[in-house]
């Protein structure tokens, strides 16, 4: 059984930084694309950023230049790293793996979400 487990949100005044970080635990063959969404609330999740296991990396226009994903593959873990954060930043952060457990079975995996909230 394969979990994400995140962890790194929380409370922070506009123009600071957080770090989370999201690792995979379980039977794990391999790791394809990891992720990270959120969802504002009241709104529709949505895509943040993306980062291959060969490290191709795609941002949404509104994080370009203040968030930068990573993962490190030896500990199955992506981290998202934010800064100059603003108010509009504020939603549930949540990982998404495409995760191998044998070669031939794959899965959508997401954690459980970790809480932003950025005070102005």
């Amino acid at each position: 059984q394969v979990q994400l487990v995140e962890s790194g949100g929380g409370l922070v005044q506009a123009g600071g930084s957080l770090r989370l970080s999201c690792a995979a635990s379980g039977t794990i063959f391999s790791i394809n694309v990891m992720r990270w969404y959120r969802q504002p609330p009241g709104k529709q999740r949505e895509l943040v950023a993306a980062i291959t296991s060969g490290g191709s990396i795609t941002y949404t226009d509104s994080v370009k230049g203040r968030f930068t994903i990573s993962r490190d593959n030896a500990k199955n873990t992506v981290y998202l790293q934010m800064n100059s954060l603003k108010p509009e930043d504020t939603a549930v952060y949540y990982c998404y793996a495409d995760i191998r457990t044998t070669l031939l079975r794959r899965n959508d995996y997401w954690g459980q979400g970790t809480q932003v909230t950025v005070s102005s």
